[in-house]
C-alpha cells in the first residue's frame, strides 16, 4: 500500500516501483513493528487489501514529509484507486484517530496541494500548519492536554 499512497496528479506519469527503495519513502514502513507503529488494513469481501493507514513516529534524521515535532507521529494512507469514494478512507482514518487518541496528543501528515484527500483530512479535523515543496503539512489534535 505504500506505493498507492504516493499521489500522482491527474494526467501525471505513475512513479517507478523502485521509488519504494528510496530512503525518504522506505522509512515509512521499513522494519515495521517498531515501538509506536500502528495501522489498519481494509479488505473487501474477497479478503483483498483495498486500503491501509499507518502511523509512525519519525525523529531526528529520520523525520518525514509531514514532520511537526518529535512527539507527533506521521500518518500515511492509501486506498486503491478503483475503491475510492466508497468511505474506506473515512473508516480507516476514524479507526486510526480513535486508536491513537490514547497514545498521542497530535498526529500529522503531508498531502500534495490539489490532492482530493485533503477534503477528507479537513472533514476529520486536520488543519494546515505549514507548506513544503508544494505539499501541505496538516495536524490534528487528538486529546486535551
Amino acid at each position: 500500500m505504500l506505493y498507492q499512497s504516493l499521489h500522482v496528479p491527474d494526467g501525471g506519469a505513475p512513479f517507478e516501483r523502485s521509488v519504494l527503495n528510496q530512503p525518504e519513502i522506505a522509512k515509512y514502513v521499513k522494519d515495521w513493528g517498531r515501538k509506536g507503529d500502528s495501522g489498519f488494513v481494509a479488505v473487501d469481501e474477497n479478503n483483498r487489501s483495498v486500503g491501509a493507514i499507518w502511523l509512525r513516529l519519525l525523529k531526528g534524521e529520520e523525520k518525514g514529509f509531514g514532520y511537526v515535532d518529535e512527539r507527533t507521529p506521521e500518518l500515511g494512507m492509501a486506498v486503491l484507486a478503483e475503491c475510492r469514494g466508497q468511505g474506506i478512507g473515512t473508516s480507516l482514518l476514524s479507526c486510526l484517530i480513535k486508536s491513537a487518541a490514547g497514545v498521542y496528543e497530535y498526529i500529522s501528515l503531508s498531502v500534495a496541494a490539489g490532492n482530493p484527500a485533503m477534503r477528507l483530512y479537513q472533514r476529520q479535523g486536520f488543519e494546515a500548519v505549514g507548506e513544503d515543496s508544494g505539499s501541505i503539512i496538516m495536524k490534528r489534535k487528538l486529546k486535551a492536554n
